[in-house]
């Protein structure tokens, strides 16, 4: 199949280099991930004057318990646009095995009981045809072997772009955007996963709406972590 259908680079978009591998060895070597220190709470690279909490987290008192993620955003941008608006859904199985290999132990100290992919809006998931969270999900939990409940938070607000926005806005513009339809979830421990954590405004109206039906510890992992505004 890779004959005829050869396998593109998740990094770069173009045919890998070498054959058989699954991200050009030139890009896999300009990669870089999030190392430590890193925020307690959200999991962003700490600069020289913070200490155990980034600026945003010590000043918003965030719902969820603790998250993390595994690339600065800047550096796989290129890559997750094309994740998110171009099709290219297969790209999920490389930010999975990368999850895996570098937030493994911490998710496996988390023990979550599910994952919980945050939701699109119908209308663009209609346009897209897949949620891109979603997908990355499908791979975290497949190679963790823990149940994604994929279905059990909606989206019925179609919110804004939340890139265009600043923080209060961000709120505002999530208010009652998720919706768990059901009585009995009858979770205690949740991942949430997302393409992107800025804020964190998103993980935190999921948190609120999961909280309200008896979820009490909700973690979360993103492919990219970017700087908060």
């Amino acid at each position: 199949m890779q004959l005829i259908y050869p396998r593109r680079c998740p990094v770069c978009d173009n045919i890998v280099v070498p054959f058989g591998k699954k991200v050009c060895t030139a890009c896999y070597r300009k990669l870089r991930y999030i190392k430590q220190p890193v925020c307690m709470k959200c999991g962003k690279e700490l600069r020289t004057t913070e200490k155990e909490y980034c600026g945003d987290c010590s000043r918003i008192r965030h719902v969820y318990k603790q998250g993390r993620a595994v690339f600065p955003y800047e550096i796989i941008a290129p890559s997750l646009y094309r994740f998110k608006y171009a099709g290219k859904r297969e790209y999920a199985a490389f930010y999975g095995e990368q999850a895996l290999r570098l937030l493994g132990e911490d998710i496996r100290i988390w023990d979550p009981q599910a994952i919980v992919p945050v939701p699109i809006h119908p209308k663009r998931w209609r346009k897209r045809g897949y949620n891109q969270a979603t997908e990355f999900a499908k791979v975290l939990g497949r190679q963790m072997k823990i149940p994604v409940r994929s279905h059990l938070v909606q989206r019925v607000k179609n919110t804004v772009p939340m890139k265009i926005l600043g923080p209060e806005e961000r709120q505002n513009n999530l208010k009652k955007a998720f919706h768990i339809w059901r009585n009995d979830v009858k979770l205690e421990r949740v991942l949430i996963v997302d393409d992107i954590y800025t804020t964190g405004s998103t993980m935190d109206a999921m948190a609120e709406e999961l909280q309200r039906h008896g979820v009490s510890d909700i973690y979360f992992v993103t492919i990219a972590v970017g700087n908060g505004v």
